[in-house]
């Protein structure tokens, strides 16, 4: 029997937007944290999502399992394949926007 378990989750890329000072905020804890933003953002809606008792009763109704998708989803290509071509493009002017030290926000 192994002594670790290791559980693999499926991840997507998500586009969303924040106020500028939530971004900030979010570098900053992932700063005090020394993790990814991207990882601060995960764990923290999991935390709120498991402490909403609201929350939590509302799932277990039958309109949670039909809610319409609002997230808008980044599915990985196939093959390593680009999905989409403007996407390809954004996510290069965004490679070379970080190289340069600067960032974007909305």
């Amino acid at each position: 029997m192994p002594l670790l378990e290791i559980v693999q989750t499926r991840q997507v890329t998500a586009s969303i937007r924040l106020d500028k000072s939530t971004a900030e905020q979010i570098d900053q804890y992932a700063a005090f944290l020394h993790a990814p933003a991207d990882e601060v953002v995960d764990k923290a809606l999991c935390y709120v999502f498991a402490k909403d008792r609201d929350f939590q009763d509302f799932l277990r109704t039958p309109e949670a399992a039909h809610v319409p998708d609002s997230l808008r989803i980044r599915h990985a290509p196939q093959n390593n394949a680009v999905a989409d071509p403007t996407n390809a493009a954004l996510k290069n002017t965004k490679t070379a926007e970080a190289g340069n030290g600067s960032r974007s926000r909305s």
